[in-house]
């Protein structure tokens, strides 16, 4: 296990993103470090009112505590009550054409110490893909980069890490998915640091090549009130699911970590209606019928 190797690709893949994303978009990121009383620290990154990104936020954070936090020991009761280090990227893109569609990316590393037995180490993280507008090209291209970034750690990962990732982004209150899915993947610690240190760098180092053709391609189309108005209402699922159900917001906001760069993953604008729903025959009609749904995409 080498922690400082962790680091040091986490603190450069955020870097590299954060420079493609400027060039992408034209304007530079706010760059805002930050440090906790309780230990730790992190860089987060910000745009807003951009050219492309409506907000977009890419954060590194390696902080630590004396004891995990309820969200972090779900699936591992056994760990309860251990010091911890956990360091990570994490990033959302909101960009203003609604048919842009918004992504997230977040990989992380995590250890559980005890003075009376060994460290407790593992790996998580994913990507997936939330759009306003559905294009079968889209979705295509963004789920068989996934697919390359896990080819090389057998040809159960992708299959396995993609219905995880369905399960995950799943709104149970409202029985729908938040989007189209991609990869997911937690609690990853076998058969050894070198193979899930590598899946993890594999999953980092594809994000851009899944995310930014798809950007290029949607961000010149005209749209109008109409696409706006329903962004700001598809948007309102992202908050409901990040603020509910997401484990690394409660994660973040239980440990006592940075509030506005926990939040920042929230889009800038949002919108709730009573029991909307659209036309039939409608290209937002086409999301629910065609794209919310559970597929094998490649």
């Amino acid at each position: 296990m080498n922690v400082a190797a962790v680091k040091d690709y986490l603190t450069q893949l955020q870097g590299r993103i954060v420079a493609e994303l400027e060039l992408l978009d034209g304007r530079s990121f706010r760059r805002d470090s930050w440090r906790r009383p309780e230990g730790g620290g992190g860089l987060s990154c910000l745009i807003e009112e951009g050219n492309l990104l409506e907000r977009a936020g890419v954060n590194f954070s390696h902080v630590g505590g004396n004891s995990l936090p309820a969200s972090a020991t779900a699936s591992r009761p056994m760990l309860a009550g251990r010091s911890f280090e956990a360091m990570g990227v994490s990033l959302v893109l909101h960009p203003r054409n609604p048919y842009v569609p918004t992504v997230h990316l977040n990989v992380r590393f995590f250890i559980a110490h005890s003075p009376s037995a060994p460290p407790v180490w593992w790996v998580g993280g994913g990507m997936d893909l939330t759009p306003y507008y559905g294009f079968e090209e889209d979705a295509l291209h963004f789920h068989r980069v996934c697919r390359d970034a896990l080819e090389a750690f057998g040809p159960d990962r992708y299959p396995r890490f993609k219905k995880w990732c369905d399960e995950y982004f799943y709104l149970r209150h409202r029985r729908e998915p938040r989007g189209i899915g991609g990869i997911f993947f937690d609690d990853l610690n076998e058969p050894d640091f070198d193979h899930c240190f590598a899946l993890m760098r594999s999953v980092g180092d594809h994000f851009l090549e899944a995310y930014v053709p798809i950007a290029q391609r949607r961000r010149q189309l005209p749209y109008g009130n109409r696409e706006r108005a329903f962004q700001a209402y598809r948007r309102s699922r992202y908050v409901e699911f990040n603020l509910v159900y997401d484990r690394g917001t409660l994660f973040g906001l239980q440990s006592g970590g940075r509030t506005e760069s926990i939040l920042m993953s929230l889009p800038p604008v949002a919108s709730w209606r009573y029991d909307w729903h659209p036309e039939p025959g409608t290209p937002e009609a086409r999301l629910y019928s065609d794209f919310l749904q559970a597929r094998d995409w490649v």
